[in-house]
């Protein structure tokens, strides 16, 4: 496979970070970003492992202004060259929420972070992928509302599937341009956010997500599929 351009959001730790590490072991060009990219320590490391083919930016995704301005930095990065590959990984989950004590604030920022942020980011970003290129959203089976049996992490849940709809809109908006757009579902992952008790390391979740974003067809835009290309319910 030739050499890729590809930006990763949420790339300081969990499958952001490990996306980096195995693009870049693929030779591919890496655009990461970070909310605060000085604190980012193992992030940094790579940079420095890899000189030239890895450029860390700062970005919050729950802010339309910092998606603006990473917009304005990326031709600076990429030259004349386009992305071919953009991952919208950045997410956010308040654990411990109770009924009835769910409060407003966790809808405001999970909501900004897990389904505006992608949708406004791919936005700005969208004069500079390339013709048939692709967009990952990073969902969860638990935006399924098939499969929605109990009560927990609601604003987690409701934001992502608010997710898999900007999924079908954003495929429906860049399908002139033949460009490809999916949710993707990890895998119950071993980060921060899945927990020890997860069952699937993040490296063997992440060489199942870049096998099937490999094997991804035009066809295939709008679909809601798992780490292992199975298809899941809406």
């Amino acid at each position: 496979m030739s050499r890729r351009n590809v930006l990763v959001t949420g790339a300081n730790r969990g499958l952001g970070l490990e996306y980096c590490r195995q693009l870049l072991a693929r030779g591919d060009h890496v655009i990461a970003t970070a909310r605060r990219p000085a604190q980012a320590h193992e992030l940094n490391r790579l940079v420095a492992d890899h000189p030239g083919r890895l450029h860390v930016l700062p970005l919050d995704v729950a802010d339309p202004k910092s998606e603006l301005e990473v917009a304005r930095e990326l031709p600076l990065v990429l030259g004349s060259e386009r992305l071919h590959l953009l991952v919208n990984n950045a997410g956010l989950l308040h654990s411990g929420e109770r009924w009835p004590h769910v409060p407003a604030s966790n809808f405001e920022d999970s909501f900004r972070t897990n389904a505006m942020g992608p949708f406004l980011l791919t936005q700005a970003l969208a004069p500079f992928l390339a013709d048939g290129g692709t967009v990952v959203n990073m969902s969860s089976q638990l935006g399924s509302i098939e499969r929605a049996t109990r009560f927990g992490t609601p604003t987690y849940c409701i934001t992502k599937a608010a997710l898999n709809m900007v999924t079908r809109q954003l495929a429906a908006a860049l399908s002139e341009r033949d460009i490809t757009v999916v949710c993707l579902h990890p895998g119950w992952v071993q980060t921060d956010m899945g927990g020890e008790q997860a069952p699937l390391p993040a490296t063997e979740s992440v060489q199942g997500l870049l096998r099937v974003i490999d094997g991804l067809r035009r066809s295939d835009s709008g679909r809601f599929l798992d780490w292992q290309g199975e298809a899941l319910p809406w």
